[in-house]
């Protein structure tokens, strides 16, 4: 099969993906663990139960690391999994389609970050700058 005229940005574009990803991505974590952007229902919680605490970690840390295309695969099946876990637990049980149960972004981001825990983080990252284990990962 020829290659098409964009398969040389192919690399370059997904890193821009990854790094757009974490940037949308880290707002939720940032949201949760200290209130900015305040985002309801964040803003009305005193305290933070464990789920979303633990949510607001695995989302600001996994952002910053996949952001930043260090350990791009494993942060990212990371947060695939959890925007999986989140998608069951807290949009599924409304309604069916994501649209009506208000999950299609809980969806999007898991698949999203599935890719990239497959695909790696492109060209372009922290990751391949250092070279050995770290380009591995990322």
């Amino acid at each position: 099969m020829p290659a098409s005229p964009s398969s040389g940005l192919t690399p370059a574009v997904l890193s821009l993906l990854r790094f757009v990803a974490a940037l949308v991505f880290l707002q939720h974590g940032l949201a949760k663990l200290v209130g900015f952007p305040s985002a309801p229902p964040f803003n009305h919680m005193a305290h933070l139960p464990p789920i979303f605490l633990a949510a607001g970690w695995i989302e600001t840390v996994g952002s910053v690391l996949v952001g930043l295309g260090l350990f791009t695969r494993p942060a990212a099946f990371l947060m695939s999994g959890e925007m999986a876990i989140g998608y069951f637990k807290f949009h599924a049980p409304h309604a069916f389609f994501p649209l009506l149960s208000g999950g299609d972004e809980a969806v999007l981001f898991a698949f999203l970050f599935l890719y990239l825990a497959v695909a790696g983080g492109g060209s372009i990252g922290l990751g391949r700058s250092l070279g050995g284990s770290a380009a591995k990962w990322s």
